[in-house]
């Protein structure tokens, strides 16, 4: 593509599109408001501007649609990161017609962030992830109500294993209280977490064959070769970070994910704070989990020995040296007293660097 001839900063909302056009070769700047929620028109007015264009806009809730039509009809459209988009400290008047200015005159300045766009397919395999994650959240909310609701009336279950086992399913389904009313809110309220798991074991069945599409089984097989990583956690991370590649480093994945330390620098001071916690959320708590698993000495088990079988023994090497270098790490952080959290935060940034040489190599 040549020399780009119109710059477009677009803020865009679900029924009405601000649109801020600067001719490159006079400066010249235009403005534009298009109304409806229509990808077409818009994309068509688009490609009536002189070519080459540019245009631009930030990642919200309208999704990646227009990105995607606009790619496809030729036109280059970046999607801005909203948190890394530069403002001014004392501007104290935010309309849309000045967010449009705003974004195309940082992006002729080269100053944006662009996010990486999903293909369609990708993205609906995400929001299955993201939807059995939100099942789970709400199933733990559900017990914990029907938990409470029995300890408010003296019912506590009388073993001393775990619960929502089935043994103790059956002890809850025999619980009576003696009032028509407590006992409909009662089973109304077993009725919800029964629903809620059999919706959660559907979608974690739908995700373990979304795992072993052809475009993304080469790298889930080779996260499930670590440890604290199965099926489903390996294709989360994969769908949630993406294109593994597009990190130059390791640690920029877990920078990425928000697993470093923040950092408060003035002058001859420094101050390490908490971890970051940008990017994904959901990416983030997947780490978070598997690196408690590295507390425990490095051994393969049978589980892990059946998930590892016909990997390369490049990978395996990569994801033993995992097991070594956190478990050591687990050790030498329980010796300096450092709080179990911290440590398994480090620990999770350490395993997300493993993650990327795994999904990286040859």
């Amino acid at each position: 593509m040549g020399v780009t001839m119109t710059w477009i900063g677009l803020d865009v909302h679900a029924r009405s599109v601000e649109a801020s056009v600067v001719d490159a070769v006079s400066g010249e700047l235009h403005r534009r408001r298009v109304l409806g929620s229509e990808i077409t028109p818009l994309v068509e007015w688009l490609g009536s501007m002189p070519a080459p264009v540019r245009a631009c806009y930030e990642a919200g809730p309208t999704g990646y649609g227009l990105a995607r039509a606009a790619r496809a009809a030729g036109i280059s459209m970046d999607v801005i990161a909203p948190s890394k988009t530069p403002r001014r400290a004392g501007e104290r008047i935010k309309t849309d017609r000045r967010d449009a200015e705003h974004l195309v005159r940082q992006l002729m300045a080269g100053s944006l962030t662009a996010v990486r766009v999903p293909s369609l397919a990708e993205e609906a395999a995400r929001d299955v992830v993201r939807a059995r994650e939100q099942v789970r959240r709400d199933l733990m909310r559900a017990r914990h109500r029907v938990s409470k609701l029995l300890l408010r009336h003296g019912l506590v279950y009388p073993r001393s294993g775990g619960t929502w086992t089935h043994a103790h399913r059956e002890w809850l389904s025999r619980q009576r209280f003696g009032e028509a009313d407590l006992d409909l809110v009662y089973a109304d309220a077993l009725a919800t977490v029964d629903g809620l798991i059999a919706r959660r074991d559907a979608l974690a069945e739908r995700l373990s064959r979304i795992a072993q599409a052809e475009e993304l089984w080469p790298t889930v097989s080779r996260l499930r070769a670590f440890r604290g990583v199965d099926t489903l956690t390996a294709l989360g991370l994969h769908l949630e970070i993406g294109d593994w590649t597009r990190f130059e480093h390791a640690s920029d994945v877990g920078a990425y994910v928000g697993l470093v330390p923040s950092l408060d620098q003035s002058g001859e001071g420094s101050r390490s704070g908490g971890i970051t916690k940008t990017g994904s959320q959901y990416a983030r708590r997947l780490l978070v989990e598997a690196a408690w698993h590295y507390t425990r000495p490095p051994r393969i088990g049978v589980t892990l020995r059946n998930r590892q079988a016909q990997l390369p023994a490049h990978i395996l090497q990569i994801a033993w040296r995992a097991q070594q270098r956190l478990y050591r790490m687990h050790q030498s952080m329980r010796d300096r007293a450092k709080p179990a959290n911290v440590a398994n935060a480090a620990r999770a940034r350490q395993l997300a660097c493993f993650l990327w040489a795994a999904a990286t190599a040859p």
